[in-house]
């Protein structure tokens, strides 16, 4: 089972920018469908984006509005998230997350059951 750690978090101004980062050891990393989800106290844990196996189909939640990017490196066992143009109702705890039961290549993540601990993400107005 892979265990995923994130990294990347932090304070930043409206309108900047930050890189998440989700290391994941294991060796079925490559074989996970991967997730960014995001958490306010006293909210339900929301989606922010999705990668499939390949890296080939992505899918956001509609607050994202092209803001952030999801990307992952099978090589380097990572799975990132660039933020651009945050706002300070971004403000959360990240978590990564992997779904290591999706068939094929392309698919997207719908169970995901590996989480990590979360990294905060602040922004200030």
């Amino acid at each position: 089972q892979v265990q995923l750690v994130e990294s990347g978090g932090g304070l930043v101004q409206a309108g900047g920018s930050l890189r998440l980062s989700c290391a994941a050891s294991g060796r079925t990393f490559s074989r996970c469908a991967m997730g960014w989800f995001r958490e306010v106290r006293g909210k339900e844990r929301e989606f922010v984006a999705g990668i499939s196996r390949s890296g080939g189909s992505r899918n956001y939640g509609v607050f994202v509005k092209g803001r952030f990017t999801i990307s992952r490196d099978n090589a380097k066992n990572a799975v990132y998230l660039q933020m651009n143009s945050l706002k300070p109702e971004d403000t959360a705890v990240y978590y990564c997350a992997a779904d290591p039961g999706v068939a094929g290549t392309e698919g997207l993540g719908r169970m995901y059951n590996t989480w990590g601990q979360g990294t905060q993400v602040t922004v200030s107005s």
